[in-house]
C-alpha cells in the first residue's frame, strides 16, 4: 500500500511545486518586462551600455544593502562558486549579444529568435537533467514558439551577424536557465543573484567604457534607474526561485508571457497600439504554457 502511495505523493508534490513554479516565473517576467519599459525611457538620453551599468549597479546595491541590513552578509557567498560564476558569464554573454542584436536587426526579429530559450531549455533539460517532457509538453512548447511568430509577425529578410547574436543569445540565456536545476539545495538564491550582478556590472561598465563613456545623469535619470534597478534585482531573485523549484522544461516557456507584459507597458507608457496579431498571439501562448503543466 504505501509503496503505490508513495510515489503518488510524490507526483502529487511534483506538480504543485511546477505551479507554484510557473505563477513566480510569470512575475518575474512581468517584473523584467518593467525593466525593459524603464530602460526603453533611459535609452532616449543615455546609450544603452550606459542605461544597463546604472540600472545593473543599483540592483547590486540594493542587494549588498539588503545583506547589510540583515546582518546575512554571507548569503552573498556562492557555496558553489564555480557554478555561480559560470551562470553570471553566460548571462553577461546573453546581455551582450542581445544588445548587438537590437541593433542589427528589427525588434520583431530579435524577439522571435531571443524567444527560442524555452524550447532550447526543454532539449538541454532533457538531454543534461533527464527531465522528460510529455507529448502535449513539446507540443506546448512548439506551440508557445508559434504564438510568438504569430505576435510578432517576422519578416523574410537575409540572415546576418544580427540573427546569430539573437540566437547565441538564446542559447547562452538557456544554458543559463538550466544550470539553475544544478544547484544544490543550500546553495543561496541571494548569492547567484548577487554574483550575476557583480558580473553584470562590471561586463556593462567595460561595454561602456569601450564605446564612448559616460554622459553627465540628471536627478530624474537616476530615480528612474534605481526604479528600474529595484525591478531587475526582484524579477532575477523571482526567476531563480522559480527554477529552484519547478522543473526547467515546465518553467521556461512562460518566458512568452513577456509579449503579454510588453504589449500592456507599451501601451500605457509609450501609446503603442495593441495589434489583432498581438492578441491573437498572446491567446496562443497562454494556451501553450496550459499544455505545458499538463
Amino acid at each position: 500500500m504505501s509503496d503505490s502511495v508513495q510515489p503518488a505523493a510524490a507526483v502529487e508534490a511534483g506538480a504543485s511545486s511546477n505551479l507554484r513554479a510557473a505563477g513566480i516565473v510569470i512575475a518575474a517576467f512581468a517584473v523584467f518586462s518593467g525593466t525593459d519599459a524603464l530602460v526603453k525611457l533611459l535609452s532616449a538620453d543615455f546609450r544603452v551600455p550606459q542605461v544597463t551599468f546604472m540600472i545593473t549597479l543599483g540592483a547590486l546595491f540594493l542587494v549588498a544593502g539588503r545583506a547589510l541590513f540583515t546582518r546575512d552578509v554571507g548569503a552573498l557567498v556562492p557555496r558553489q562558486p564555480r557554478l555561480a560564476l559560470l551562470r553570471a558569464l553566460l548571462l553577461a554573454g546573453d546581455t551582450l549579444l542581445i544588445h548587438y542584436a537590437f541593433a542589427a536587426l528589427p525588434l520583431a526579429e530579435a524577439y522571435v529568435l531571443a524567444f527560442l530559450t524555452p524550447i532550447l531549455v526543454a532539449i538541454l533539460a532533457f538531454a543534461f537533467l533527464g527531465e522528460r517532457l510529455s507529448l502535449v509538453g513539446w507540443l506546448g512548447v512548439l506551440l508557445g514558439f508559434a504564438g510568438v511568430a504569430v505576435a510578432l509577425r517576422p519578416g523574410a529578410v537575409a540572415l546576418n551577424f544580427g540573427h546569430a547574436a539573437a540566437i547565441g543569445s538564446a542559447l547562452l540565456f538557456a544554458l543559463s536557465l538550466v544550470l539553475l536545476r544544478k544547484a544544490k539545495s543550500n546553495e543561496s538564491d541571494t548569492a547567484l543573484v548577487a554574483t550575476l550582478l557583480l558580473v553584470l556590472t562590471f561586463s556593462a561598465f567595460g561595454v561602456a567604457m569601450a564605446t564612448g563613456g559616460f554622459d553627465q545623469v540628471t536627478p530624474h535619470a537616476l530615480a528612474l534607474a534605481a526604479l528600474a534597478g529595484a525591478l531587475l534585482y526582484a524579477g532575477h531573485a523571482l526567476l531563480v526561485r522559480a527554477f529552484r523549484i519547478g522543473d526547467a522544461s515546465v518553467v521556461a516557456p512562460f518566458q512568452y508571457s513577456q509579449i503579454v507584459w510588453g504589449c500592456l507597458y507599451g501601451a500605457m507608457l509609450f501609446g503603442a497600439p495593441v495589434e489583432t496579431y498581438t492578441i491573437a498571439g498572446g491567446i496562443i501562448i497562454i494556451l501553450s504554457g496550459w499544455l505545458v503543466l499538463k
